[in-house]
């Protein structure tokens, strides 16, 4: 039944399959992502402030601080001198004013992966207005990636929908076009909607991005959750202690209200059925269940200490990044989390 409301109508399979991929021109913009289009988001990128708050620890030069102080580029204050210290490092000034020696501390620079964890789960193929939710995180996702880019982030990224594709960091303009190429492939609405649905996938791809993930990465999670559960959420704070994460849950209006009262043909995986929303009771359990689902990502979220953004298919993805990205700052790594 879930896999059911989560296609709750035939609307998406009809506009996946009323155009041929043969020529970009013929594409619907609402149903499918092209390269030309996501490229063009670039011009955005500085739109989106991928601030933080934490130092990062990757290995690489770039433009976080990180936690280690050594010989790097910013002076940050001077100390006793302590056995082992490189006298390159003396500060003689200090070391005259107060006749006993410093040295001089400096922040490195360390530049930081960008992770997207991309679900396209068949659920994701669907849209009720705007476009259909495997497209606005496709266009999250690349404007995303222009925007890490631009800041001389490397980015990277993993792709599933019961088949995984993993992308190692690459920095540069490079590193994001062989990703948007990865996006379009992956977000066919005919091969999306008769994928099979695999409830353990998000699981599974988390588990992977544990395992593959740099300390000190930023990690934006794109997709609907309706495979979270409790033990994602073990996942998601074992994640949280070495990286900083971003969740960006994708939702469709129709998930906040249920359509009006009628019958309405469904399908799920290859699988018809028939949605009835006539009686009050039927609209009621409709609402309580999306209503569960988002109360528990939100929940799981918000214990895990993971900032969460909600964006919807009626929305502009440009000004709701911009938005999001403006006020809030990626927040530090903490120590203890809640268990």
């Amino acid at each position: 039944m879930a896999a059911l409301r989560r296609r709750r109508s035939g609307a998406s399979a009809q506009a996946g399959t009323a155009v041929s991929p043969a020529s970009d021109a013929f594409l619907n913009p609402a149903t499918w992502v092209t390269v030309k289009d996501l490229i063009e988001l670039q011009r955005h990128a500085r739109k989106i402030g991928l601030k933080r708050a934490a130092p990062a620890r990757a290995r690489l030069t770039g433009n976080h601080a990180s936690r280690v102080r050594g010989r790097g580029m910013d002076y940050q204050e001077s100390r006793g001198y302590q056995p082992g210290d490189d006298i390159r490092s003396m500060d003689w000034r200090v070391t005259a004013r107060t006749g006993k020696p410093h040295v001089k501390l400096y922040q490195e620079e360390r530049e930081r992966p960008v992770v997207l964890c991309l679900d396209l789960n068949p659920g994701m193929f669907f849209g009720s207005r705007g476009t259909l939710k495997s497209v606005l995180a496709a266009r999250a996702a690349a404007l995303i990636a222009w925007a890490a880019a631009d800041r001389g982030d490397r980015v990277g990224a993993m792709l599933f929908n019961g088949a995984h594709c993993d992308l190692p960091p690459r920095g540069g303009k490079h590193g994001v076009l062989r990703l948007i190429r990865q996006i379009v492939a992956h977000t066919d609405p005919r091969a999306g909607m008769d994928a099979q649905l695999d409830p353990g996938q998000l699981n599974a791809a988390l588990s992977r991005l544990r395992r593959v993930s740099r300390p000190g990465s930023l990690i934006v999670l794109l997709g609907d959750y309706y495979g979270i559960d409790d033990e994602s959420g073990k996942h998601l704070l074992r994640l949280r202690r070495r990286s900083d994460i971003v969740a960006v849950q994708i939702v469709d209006p129709l998930e906040g209200a249920p359509p009006p009262a009628a019958r309405y043909g469904v399908t799920a995986g290859g699988r018809e059925d028939i949605l009835d929303t006539r009686s009050a009771a039927a609209r009621r359990a409709y609402q309580e269940y999306f209503g569960r689902h988002h109360q528990m990502v939100a929940a799981i979220m918000r214990r895990c200490a993971i900032p969460l953004l909600r964006l919807s298919t009626g929305e502009d993805v440009v000004a709701a990044l911009e938005r999001y990205f403006a006020a809030s700052v990626v927040r530090p790594r903490i120590g203890r989390l809640a268990a």
